[in-house]
């Protein structure tokens, strides 16, 4: 949401904080936001407003009762404190199909504008939001629906045929196939032809039930504004938000209006809208208000909660009284309708949908507060009701794998093929759930194969501890399964992979006392833990944690490392870590790691060979790259007396 600090001064007067004050007091209490830029004269907020205050924080109204609610402060002008008084007319007759869809609609008539340029002022602030001027009338409906978030539409009154001296105007869903015209987007000339599938709400001519529009996402060419309109219909309604959402993303045509309309505001906000718009246009376009007529089928319910001082404290770790929680829920525009000694009853602003359950309200205790004044607190020890026979084992197991070499790992739990589907799948490649370790252990040992010479480590270990699904013909079950898996050269499986695996399982039944059905099969191992763990004891308190060593983090690179092999010969006598010394000197800053994988002797002579490992944390190395560096290494050596094989 784009917020130009210049306009939260309409509401705010001086109160109004400078700019970067607002950033500060916003980013500690309630958005983020991405930055300030000046554009076209004026200090623009980029503020990300997140979808639980979407429905009163889209607009410049919502963002200036924010900044009121977190400073203490009341607006000096506040447009929905304000009664609406506006005539009704007989003007327009309105048919909403559909109450659900669309339980308010209202349209005010104007008479006798002229259509020209904005003044500079609203051009200066359109601009400003990203908008491109049109003509007084839409760039009023634009300004009110950024200044209070609720959007409007403007149609030539003659353009509408009248029955019994009446403009017609109906609120229904599409017929598949039917069609509308939509107004050109983005500075095209043609107009964009949708076919509809039945889904969409419509604004249609009522006379001829032919469509004006879709409504809540874009206008149509009919009855569009031209030089010549003399007469005006102004729309302010309330749309299903999922039906917004749903026509918009299929279509995509996400506009201002859609993204408001899908996060809905408030029923009680088109008469405010009304209002507003009525004494703009006539400000800026001449004319004269006829009147209103407001549809308004289906109420918005009022949202009245019971705040317990108990819970906000408990919730929060604080100790607040009840009258330091009741002044805080007052500065949120709430009303405190009933209270006793530990709690109040309050009912929320008719424009914060947010706030229904206690836990919305506790939670605007805390930011209001403020996040950071709130101490953290060291729990009291509590002595253990019971001891958890899976978690006391399992360390058990980790722990001797651990020394036994393997690395744990945590693997998903969805696959893209199997037997088990899901009905509500995550991703298209996420449908199934695992009955095995077993691929998943595959899959990791093939990916991290690579890593050896990086990590200096002969092979790779890992094991699985995790939950496995399997069907029968009525139902689905899970256990807890266990899965080792080793790899001693690159190509894939090797009969050494098996002796490794051999002497993991053998390390994990003699911890749990246990013997344990391994399935195993080229390289990995599987068993089920949960048939073990139902045989064992249990235990009366978890063992002691060791001890753990000093440990500092090191950001690891993400490109992919080189290595180079070297053997050479020295006088007998040269130990390997001078050979060493004089080889990582040489290589410079790319070398990460150097490993002395064979040492001969022969003819008073010692033969060593070094894997040198290179890698970059800016880029990916090439043979370019490293081909000089091999030369001035055996260069090093060369100058040493040695011998390169």
């Amino acid at each position: 949401m784009k917020v130009i600090h210049s306009w939260l001064k309409d509401y705010l007067g001086e109160s109004l904080p400078d700019v970067n004050k607002v950033e500060e007091l916003l980013t500690f209490h309630a958005f983020e936001v991405d930055g300030i830029e000046e554009v076209a004269g004026e200090s623009v907020i980029d503020v990300d407003v997140l979808p639980n205050r979407s429905s009163d924080c889209l607009s410049m109204r919502g963002i200036a009762r924010e900044l009121a609610t977190i400073t203490d402060t009341a607006l000096a002008r506040d447009p929905l404190a304000e009664l609406v008084s506006l005539s009704p007319t007989d003007k327009v007759s309105i048919q909403i199909a559909d109450s659900a869809a669309c339980p308010r609609f209202t349209a005010s008539v104007i008479t006798g504008v002229t259509i020209k340029e904005s003044p500079e002022w609203l051009q200066k602030r359109l601009r400003a939001m990203g908008q491109r001027p049109i003509n007084n009338i839409v760039d009023a409906t634009n300004y009110v629906m950024y200044s209070l978030g609720q959007p409007m539409h403007a149609y030539d009154a003659d353009l509408f045929p009248q029955m019994n001296g009446q403009w017609q105007i109906g609120i229904r869903f599409a017929v598949v196939g039917e069609t509308v015209s939509l107004l050109a987007e983005g500075g095209k000339t043609e107009d964009r032809i949708i076919e509809l599938t039945g889904t969409e709400l419509l604004i249609v001519e009522g006379s001829t039930d032919s469509p004006v529009g879709l409504a809540g996402v874009k206008g149509g060419r009919f009855a569009e504004l031209h030089s010549g309109t003399k007469n005006i219909i102004i729309e302010a309604a309330h749309f299903d938000p999922q039906v917004i959402r749903k026509t918009a993303r299929r279509l995509g045509i996400l506009t201002d209006a859609s993204k408001r309309f899908e996060n809905e505001p408030s029923r009680e906000l088109p008469p405010y809208a009304q209002r507003d718009i009525i004494k703009l246009i006539t400000e800026i376009a001449g004319g004269e208000c006829v009147g209103l007529v407001d549809e308004y089928l289906v109420k918005q319910k009022e949202n009245i909660t019971n705040v317990s001082r108990i819970n906000v404290n408990r919730l929060l770790g604080l100790n607040l009284s009840l009258a330091e929680v009741k002044k805080i829920i007052l500065r949120t525009g709430a009303e405190v309708i009933e209270e006793d000694s530990d709690s109040i009853t309050v009912r929320s602003p008719w424009e914060r949908s947010d706030l229904v359950i206690e836990e919305d309200y506790i939670e605007e205790v805390g930011r209001i507060y403020g996040l950071h004044n709130i101490v953290s607190v060291m729990p009291e020890a509590q002595s253990l009701a019971e001891i958890n026979v899976k978690q006391y084992y399992t360390e058990r197991i980790r722990r001797v794998l651990l020394e036994q070499g393997f690395s744990e790992v945590m693997t998903s739990s969805f696959q893209k093929k199997g037997t088990i589907q899901l009905q509500n799948a995550l991703a298209s490649d996420k449908s199934y759930v695992r009955e095995s370790l077993r691929k998943n252990i595959t899959a990791v040992l093939d990916a991290n194969f690579i890593h050896t010479d990086l990590l200096g480590i002969p092979d790779i270990r890992v094991f699985e501890i995790g939950t496995v699904f399997i069907k029968t013909e009525t139902s689905v079950s899970e256990y807890i399964a266990i899965s080792l898996g080793v790899r001693t050269k690159g190509n894939g499986y090797s009969p050494k992979d098996d002796v490794i695996i051999k002497n993991g399982c053998t390390a994990v039944e003699k911890i749990l006392g246990a013997e344990v059905v391994w399935q195993t099969e080229k390289g990995v191992a599987e068993g089920n833990l949960d048939v073990v763990l139902k045989t064992l004891p249990v235990p009366d308190a978890y063992d002691a944690l060791p001890a753990l060593s000093q440990v500092s983090y090191k950001a690891f690179s993400l490109y992919p490392a080189i290595a180079r092999d070297i053997a050479l010969w020295v006088d007998d006598g040269v130990v390997a870590e001078v050979v060493a010394e004089t080889l990582v000197a040489a290589a410079g800053p790319l070398l990460v790691r150097h490993t002395l994988f064979d040492t001969f002797t022969k003819d008073a002579r010692t033969s060593y060979a070094f894997r040198l490992i290179f890698q970059s944390t800016e880029r990916t190395l090439t043979d370019i790259e490293i081909n000089p560096i091999m030369e001035t290494v055996y260069q090093a050596v060369t100058a040493k007396g040695w011998e390169g094989r």
